[in-house]
């Protein structure tokens, strides 16, 4: 029985994660650990313990003494600023004995911070929108210039949507940014369709173990938003497309030649039907990961059996196992419903956003 630290626990992302797990005929003992103590109470764990969070000093000299009191044998994070604190504390995470799947700290650093992701894209032709990052309100008019009456505004670091904002208004964006302290911190890119999907995939030592793609349909409360974006998917889809896997293939080669671990690549299409990635989760599962695992892939569990016994996954094909048009339907205060698109259709008459 392994004892594994879950960072975020209680969090829908962590949640799916733990479900996993419990789902799966793994018998660990989960350690859950969450700077939102209220959130602890809503995850499926052995120990609860709060901490402090990631980007606060005071976590790097926490977590140690955390991990050794706890008897830790394996870490995992499903934050993007918790997978980088534990990625810097990697050479401590070592002395404790604490074992770890995450890529290497380069990448980690290139794919938390969107703008260093979106440069490496750019030198290496992988076809990205136009973006600048914004230094001052004559950067941003120049932006508008350059890319476009109507642009797209977000944080080079942050999950669930941070800092998004489409706009066509100089005066409102230079607020917007004013009002998020942003200027050094936000980029403004060519705006991309609404049209995105994931391909979430796990590697070991810069061979692909696996990789499925999920479509997005909608977004949860997108319509409370000013972006529409909101970070929780509301009906995901499995997909398969040639294109969507090269795309993801040559974004993550680009990133690091020799991949380890969870890479998520974030896609959004142009108005010509091209895939656009627009950012790496690393070292994550997305929010909806239960969906794969109720459809008969739990990623959580090949990761934890790689990563603790050197056991690999026996699959029909290694990319896209799963059968296209599964449907995960989210809501709050609701369990999750899987099921088909032909299913939904035959209560519609359509699948669309408004589902």
């Amino acid at each position: 029985m392994a004892r594994i630290y879950i960072g975020g626990a209680g969090g829908a992302p962590a949640n799916g994660f733990i479900r996993s797990l419990r789902e799966s005929s793994r018998d660990d003992y989960l350690i859950g650990a969450s700077c939102q103590a209220s959130d602890l109470l809503l995850a499926d764990v052995d120990q609860r313990h709060w901490v402090p969070p990631a980007r606060d000093p005071e976590y790097a000299r926490r977590i140690p003494a955390l991990l050794r009191d706890c008897g830790v044998d394996f870490i995992h994070a499903q934050n993007d600023f918790e997978v980088r604190a534990l990625s810097r504390m990697r050479s401590r995470l070592d002395a404790l004995g604490v074992r770890h799947y995450l890529p290497d700290a380069e990448v980690v650093e290139n794919c938390v911070d969107k703008q260093r992701s979106w440069a490496i894209w750019h030198a290496a032709g992988v076809r990205v929108p136009a973006t600048r990052l914004l230094h001052s309100p004559a950067d941003l008019k120049q932006a508008f210039a350059a890319l476009g009456e109507r642009l797209w505004l977000r944080a080079t670091e942050g999950g669930g949507g941070r800092g998004a904002l489409p706009t066509d208004d100089f005066e409102f964006a230079r607020r917007w940014i004013d009002r998020h302290d942003g200027w050094g911190r936000f980029t403004a890119s060519q705006l991309l369709s609404r049209d995105s999907v994931t391909w979430l995939s796990l590697w070991y030592r810069g061979e692909l173990v696996v990789a499925q793609t999920r479509k997005r349909l909608s977004w949860q409360f997108g319509n409370r938003t000013l972006s529409g974006v909101t970070g929780v998917t509301g009906v995901g889809q499995t997909c398969s497309d040639e294109a969507v896997d090269r795309v993801a293939l040559d974004a993550i080669g680009a990133i690091d030649r020799r991949p380890h671990g969870i890479y998520a690549v974030d896609m959004s299409y142009d108005f010509d039907g091209r895939p656009n990635p627009t950012e790496i989760n690393i070292g994550r599962f997305f929010t909806t990961v239960l969906f794969f695992t109720r459809a008969g892939l739990n990623l959580p569990r090949i990761y934890c059996d790689i990563a603790l016994e050197g056991e690999f996954p026996t699959l029909s094909r290694r990319i896209n196992p799963l059968p296209d048009d599964l449907l995960w339907i989210r809501g709050m205060d609701v369990e999750p419903v899987l099921t088909t698109r032909d299913a939904l259709a035959r209560l519609t008459g359509v699948v669309s956003d408004a589902a």
